[in-house]
């Protein structure tokens, strides 16, 4: 069976803001993410990344910022030892009512195809209402966690106790690594 897990950025690999990570520079990891991914991908398991990303439809950057954002990303988890198999990214607006915007399930159905894998297997790990609704939409197994916007998402939804939570990435993976 291929190992996969699946990945929100914002809020959970880096830094979450409500202006938007707009250039690389605003790109910052969150300490001991990347770590995370290595210690992932050196028991075997690819990673994949599913964010939205409507700054790009709001005109607050263009695609090839993003694409230098995830430049930096894909850098930062070389110097670690780590990398990222694939980011599959909604650049639309919430109101352009796209086809891959979470919590659509479209680029879980995407990776499910590309990577032949089933999604009931698969843990994806967000910090957000929309990241735990596509998990449950499709199958994944959802986890929050309490970095980005985890804590409010959990102080506002509190039925989602019911759910895996941890306080970050690092956690998560820890948990993730000793149970499989």
């Amino acid at each position: 069976m291929k190992k996969l897990i699946i990945l929100d950025r914002d809020g959970v690999i880096n830094y979450e803001s409500t202006e938007y990570i707009k250039t690389p520079a605003e790109w910052q990891a969150i300490p001991g993410s990347l770590q995370a991914i290595t210690r992932l991908n050196q028991s075997g398991y690819q990673v994949v990344i599913v964010t939205n990303q409507s700054g790009v439809g709001r005109g607050y950057y263009d695609l090839d910022t993003l694409s230098r954002i995830h430049k930096k990303l894909k850098n930062a988890l070389a110097e670690v030892g780590g990398h990222v198999d694939d980011i599959f990214f909604c650049p639309h607006r919430p109101d352009e009512n796209c086809i891959c915007r979470k919590p659509k399930p479209y680029f879980f159905y995407e990776i499910k195809k590309k990577y032949q894998v089933n999604l009931a297997d698969i843990f994806f790990i967000g910090d957000s209402l929309t990241d735990v609704e596509v998990a449950r939409l499709v199958g994944c197994q959802p986890i929050l966690v309490l970095t980005g916007k985890g804590q409010k998402t959990l102080n506002d939804n509190p039925q989602l106790k019911e759910i895996v939570i941890f306080p970050d990435l690092s956690q998560a993976v820890d948990h993730i690594l000793r149970s499989t």
